[in-house]
């Protein structure tokens, strides 16, 4: 009986280590989980195996660049990770997108989907956003001290990205517009988070 116990003990310990270890499917987003600065697209290879796979991804007015894409085949598991272009080609941050129009994941109580109300909620405070329809519209510019403004555990930072299919009105366009979370307009036009960034600190 005591073998018996001790065996099944030794079986739950070891199925206990397995569990901790394995690699993220989902969750909260930390510096360190599921991708950390010191990832390489070697180390994230071995640790997610065929569900990590280098791909050409979209970058900023209409470059690509080589990126490793995580849980390619399941849209709300799917992280963009970005390297750094030195000699240790290390993790630089990853990107969620709104592939599936929900993910997973999530960054500071933030998620692809999320309202303007739900980020300000997650910020403690209003914010100020970037006009939209040109290459960097609807991105948050100044978090204006709330939450997600500082560097989280880890000293990663966040980067937040709002849009919606339909045209925004007139007072919301174009390169140099800044506008507060809170706006009347920009409140019943109702953009939702459509991208997260995660960005890890040079080393």
């Amino acid at each position: 009986m005591i073998c018996r116990l001790t065996v099944a003990v030794s079986v739950l310990c070891a199925s206990t280590a397995i569990a901790q270890t394995a690699a993220p499917t989902e969750g909260p987003i930390t510096c360190a989980s599921p991708v950390s600065s010191d990832d390489t697209e070697r180390s994230l290879k071995q640790r997610y195996g065929k569900d990590a796979v280098m791909q050409d991804l979209p970058g900023a007015e209409g470059e690509k660049y080589k990126g490793l894409v995580l849980f390619p085949k399941a849209m709300d598991r799917r992280n963009e990770v970005a390297f750094s272009n030195d000699k240790a080609m290390r993790a630089s941050g990853l990107t969620l997108g709104d592939t599936a129009r929900t993910s997973r994941w999530s960054v500071g109580g933030v998620t692809i989907g999320s309202s303007l109300a739900d980020v300000q909620k997650a910020n403690g405070k209003p914010f100020m956003v970037a006009g939209f329809e040109w290459d960097y519209g609807g991105f948050v510019t100044d978090w204006k001290g709330g939450a997600l403004s500082g560097p989280m555990q880890g000293d990663c930072t966040v980067t937040v990205r709002f849009d919606r299919k339909s045209a925004a009105p007139k007072s919301l366009l174009g390169d140099g517009v800044k506008v507060a979370s809170d706006n009347a307009t920009l409140v019943k036009w109702a953009p939702v988070v459509t991208e997260i960034g995660v960005n890890f600190p040079d080393k």
